[in-house]
């Protein structure tokens, strides 16, 4: 069913449509696009036009520009607007360039963790030496000991991150002392209590990087 027909039907159903108080339409708008960034890895353009990815949009291509500068950056965009590509550019250019880097990405819930880490490993299929590896409560003991010891990209949860990192972080060291990028996806999911309490684990994180020589 196409989605005017659905939309229409939920408008005039006895059983729906009462229930609805207001509707709005919005219309359509061109997107904006942008070149590759001159600077951006060879490999990486090639991976994503391999893809189907021949440009990207603006608000890729500004994220791209303001994450390279180590700017703090947020970006706020509709669905399937292609936000994941806004942190995995700038992410992959950093452990291209700089092999020692090491990368965290925070998402609420593992599932969307192992989503990730596929589109990734299809990303970075050319690129060498990428080491991702998500770190969760599903991974087992002698696996978690070689994600400390090898891993450039970790992909956790808020929980993990604060009962099974934080309070390890002698056993993070490498992680701690060249971490380049904390990702945080789904921000609008930290509300409320949970909120607050992701947020002082941040604090602890920030604290621990102070700590060991490097600065978020």
């Amino acid at each position: 069913m196409a989605l005017q027909e659905l939309l229409d039907e939920l408008l005039t159903s006895l059983e729906t449509g009462p229930n609805i108080t207001a509707t709005r339409h919005f219309e359509a708008r061109p997107a904006v696009f942008a070149p590759f960034p001159s600077s951006l890895d060879p490999r990486i353009v090639e991976s994503l036009r391999s893809r189907g990815v021949t440009r990207l949009y603006s608000h890729q291509a500004r994220a791209f520009e303001v994450a390279n500068k180590g700017e703090h950056l947020v970006v706020v965009t509709p669905t399937a607007s292609g936000k994941t590509l806004c942190y995995n550019l700038p992410v992959l250019q950093a452990l291209v360039q700089q092999p020692e880097a090491r990368v965290l990405y925070l998402f609420p819930t593992k599932a969307l963790a192992q989503d990730q880490l596929a589109e990734l490993t299809e990303l970075a299929k050319a690129l060498p030496d990428m080491r991702m590896f998500t770190y969760d409560g599903d991974t087992p003991q002698d696996a978690r000991r070689a994600v400390r010891a090898r891993a450039n990209l970790v992909l956790t949860n808020p929980d993990m991150l604060h009962s099974g990192v934080l309070p390890h972080h002698t056993k993070w060291v490498n992680l701690f002392q060249n971490l380049r990028y904390v990702v945080i996806d789904e921000l609008h999911a930290y509300r409320g209590v949970f909120g607050s309490h992701v947020a002082n684990v941040i604090r602890r994180l920030r604290r621990l990087c102070r700590h060991y020589g490097s600065a978020l």
